[in-house]
């Protein structure tokens, strides 16, 4: 629906804005921080408009951009999101670039060493290329709107950008492009498992690596995987501490980092009303700025609210009027790490391949730290793709290759803005077979129809699974193309009616494509099917399902403990505790036998719960994995928050496993004992973090949310948590560490088409990454509160939300 025109309240001022200059941007220094707060109201004019643009703003700081022409639209959503972000869509383009420590320093030249190795610049400008002249103009106009709020706020930037001394460059087309493979990089789930598989290889052998690396609960371990890397000399492997340090580093940089999400349609025949919902949690870390943000767009021929990302003109989950979208990581593997065996010769870095020694190609590229003098140093690249450890000094030995899939011929960026315009489920179906760039899951519906479609470009491997690093010098394992886009999993009004997605394996054994081994632990997507497929549903239930604590891992938990072949041996084994540590044994197993599955922060059974995870943890693997400090305990640690990890793979199993015999003890232990001794643990660690008043035990004085700003300080903090990475209402922490919650939905949003206005949704953290700002923070309240703002579309609706203070952006000369 078009807007109507909107000069009737949009004063025309024959005002000169300033030229932008060509000399780059000067002075960032900010005297008031009030200063750096662009104006919420009155006229603002500036180069590169066409006509008046109307921009208001809701409560919490959530704008609605309302233009004559997509062309103004486009530049004023530029100048909002600079606006609102300029200091995370700098940050986020120098990661992308490999060029972090010019503005951050030294301390961030290995992850800039990975990013150069990685060449996301190469990836951007094939999938800008391929992009069509329509879309490049879109990204063009965006871009000008971003500069002109460089140029007109050079000299009032945000505090903490203009505190680094970093004097950003202007943005270009092909930057928002740059930004859009990064979230493409970070999507892919593989290549720190695999890394982080290496070092425990290092410490464990590829003997028993397979038991560390879970598949899914009804899959065999992958010991042919293992198995390909026996016979290889695991230290000869050149930094590879280093680069598996770089990788988790860059987990801390990388705010678009793959985390837990989710996304569900409730079809008509589920629906009180007989009406479509759809429901969409994007998680992030609990850090201001989340990456996500939303905004609303009115324009002749194009409305639509949801969600963007400051630096891309684009909305990956949203609501036009008819069709609502949403997504959720699909934890594609679209990316392998090569073993390569490398040599010196002559000077030269050679690698071999099929029997022969090919020189590795070279690239010179070149490092600014902050405060140091320029480094040189040199990239080498084998037919799988650049070598990570480039820069540790390679010589005989093994280089670690990445190899990512191509985009020359990519047509994403134009779908996903074909999928913002779609008006019904059916385009919406059509768009979304066309994003290949990322793998996600979309979820899409219109008021009575809802489908799913896996989205991204998977390889075709002639051999294996790329699950861990395979022999480059072989060509069986080599890519050979990519999997037939047909061949993608999709489903469409399905008899049970509903449709939903948290990471879980969404294809079953067998099927005819890889899409990944990397899924996560299955008790969400079970939660989200329970819920879903119980009863009718609203807008209400949706809220309900979005704020679940309850896991259904307990109850497995329980059931093992009551195995045939387990309930005796383990009553024998508490039995042959000493007396104390037998109390304390029997307690932790009677109050988790009577345990409901309810992670309320309230919860003292809920405590004990968690607090035998945590043991258990320890008494399984640190023998062999440990001191906590070690390289291998904390590569066990990444891979147990990046998919489905060995910790719940041997509770609910693996009774055969090497891993429970505790090497530090004469004896061999089974199971059953170290299932004892943990039970044990759980109180004694309770006593020390919790007193010795079992009755006054509560999860959320264990496990809290505390928001942090870029440089690590408390915005707000620590409020008591429940949940944790199982439950629908996701609150994961590290299981090999603290209980601390290290992400959880940052973004909410509902599409009721049974509604007057269908979509709500809500911020988790603020829509602002000035500190300045009032709305910086000023979602985490309506987030714990499950309070959810309205997103209208019609138009005697919008100043009930947005109010009648308006900034009005009026062209300049």
């Amino acid at each position: 629906m078009a807007s109507p025109a909107l000069s009737h309240f949009l004063p025309r001022f024959g005002v000169v804005a300033a030229v932008v200059s060509a000399l780059g941007l000067a002075g960032c220094q900010s005297l008031n921080t009030q200063d750096t707060l662009p104006p919420l109201s009155g006229v603002q004019p500036l180069k590169g408009l066409a006509q008046n643009v109307s921009v208001r703003r809701n409560s919490q700081g959530m704008p609605l951009i309302e233009s004559n022409t997509f062309h103004d639209a486009l530049f004023s959503l530029g100048y909002v999101h600079a606006s609102d972000r300029i200091n995370q869509m700098v940050t986020l383009r120098l990661l992308a670039q490999g060029r972090l420590a010019e503005m951050s320093g030294p301390d961030a030249l290995d992850v800039d060493r990975l990013m150069r190795a990685v060449n996301l610049k190469k990836s951007a400008g094939e999938l800008y290329n391929a992009s069509s002249p329509r879309l490049k103009r879109f990204f063009e106009v965006y871009a000008r709107g971003v500069n002109a709020y460089l140029f007109r706020y050079r000299d009032k930037l945000p505090s903490d950008l203009a505190q680094t001394g970093y004097k950003p460059e202007y943005w270009k087309p092909e930057d928002s492009a740059l930004l859009f493979c990064l979230l493409n990089f970070s999507e892919s789930a593989n290549l720190q498992e695999e890394l982080s598989s290496l070092v425990l290889a290092q410490t464990v052998g590829a003997d028993k690596l397979a038991w560390l690396t879970p598949v899914a609960p009804d899959e065999p371990l992958a010991s042919s995987e293992a198995d390909n890397l026996k016979g290889v000399n695991l230290s000869q492997i050149s930094g590879l501490a280093a680069l598996d340090a770089a990788i988790q580093q860059l987990r801390a940089f990388n705010s678009l980092g793959s985390t837990t999400s989710s996304n569900w349609a409730i079809a008509p025949q589920r629906s009180r009303s007989g009406k479509s919902l759809l429901a969409n949690d994007l998680s992030s870390r609990l850090q201001t700025p989340s990456p996500w943000n939303y905004v609303q767009i009115r324009a002749p021929k194009y409305q639509a609210a949801g969600v963007s990302i400051a630096g891309l003109p684009t909305l990956f989950a949203g609501f036009n009027g008819k069709v609502a979208w949403s997504m959720s990581a699909a934890k594609g593997d679209t990316q392998d790490l090569f073993l390569e065996k490398v040599r010196r010769q002559g000077g030269a870095l050679y690698y071999e391949s099929n029997g022969k020694w090919l020189p590795a190609v070279v690239r010179n590229e070149t490092f600014f730290a902050k405060g140091q003098r320029p480094i040189r140093e040199t990239v080498y690249e084998t037919r799988h793709g650049a070598l990570l450890n480039s820069a540790q000094s390679l010589g005989s030995g093994y280089g670690l290759a990445l190899q990512t899939a191509d985009l020359k011929d990519d047509k994403s960026l134009d779908a996903l803005f074909d999928l913002s315009r779609a008006q019904n489920a059916s385009k919406a179906s059509d768009a979304t077979r066309e994003i290949r760039a990322i793998t996600l899951n979309m979820i899409f519906a219109d008021a009575s129809s809802i489908g799913w479609q896996v989205t991204g470009r998977f390889p075709n491997r002639r051999e294996g699974q790329g699950l861990l690093p395979s022999p480059g010098w072989d060509g069986r394992f080599d890519w050979d193309g990519y999997a037939d886009a047909m061949l993608h999993p999709y489903d469409q009004d399905p008899p049970q009616g509903w449709l939903g997605m948290a990471n879980q394996r969404t294809a079953p054994r067998g099927y005819g494509m890889q899409l990944s081994n990397s899924w996560d632990a299955p008790e969400r997507s079970e939660r989200l099917a329970q819920l879903a497929g119980a009863g009718k549903h609203d807008s209400r239930s949706m809220i309900a399902m979005q704020y679940d604590q309850s896991t259904l891992f307990a109850a497995k938990l329980k059931a093992m403990f009551n195995a045939p072949g387990m309930a005796q041996p383990l009553k024998q084994a508490i039995d042959a505790l000493p007396p104390a540590e037998r109390a304390k044994a029997q307690e932790a197993f009677n109050r988790l036998m009577a345990f409901d599955g309810r992670l309320a922060a309230t919860s003292g059974d809920a405590a004990i719960y968690e607090l035998f995870l945590q043991q258990s943890t320890q008494q399984i693997f640190l023998d062999e994995l440990g001191p906590e400090t070690s390289a291998a305990w904390k590569a066990f640690a990444s891979n147990a928050k990046l998919s489905y990890s060995a910790q719940a793979d041997h509770l609910l199993g693996r009774e055969d496993s090497p891993f429970w015999d505790d090497l530090r003890t004469p004896q061999k232990e089974d199971k059953p004992a170290i299932l004892a001794r943990s039970l044990a643990a759980a109180i004694t660690a309770g006593d020390s973090q919790l007193g010795v008043d079992h009755r006054a035990w509560q999860w959320g004085k264990l496990h809290s949310y505390t928001w942090k700003n870029t440089s690590g300080q408390t915005v707000r903090g620590p409020v008591a948590a429940g949940g944790d990475h199982t439950t629908l209402n996701s609150s994961s922490y590290d299981a090999a560490q603290g209980f601390d919650t290290l992400e959880a939905p940052g973004l909410r949003m509902i599409v009721d088409f049974a509604q007057v206005e269908p979509m709500m949704g809500q911020n988790g953290i603020g829509q602002s990454g000035n500190p300045a700002s009032p709305h910086y923070a000023n979602g985490i309240d309506p987030w714990l509160r499950a309070q959810y703002l309205s997103f209208p579309m019609q138009l005697q609706n919008l100043e009930k939300v947005y109010g009648k203070t308006r900034l009005t952006l009026v062209p300049g000369k």
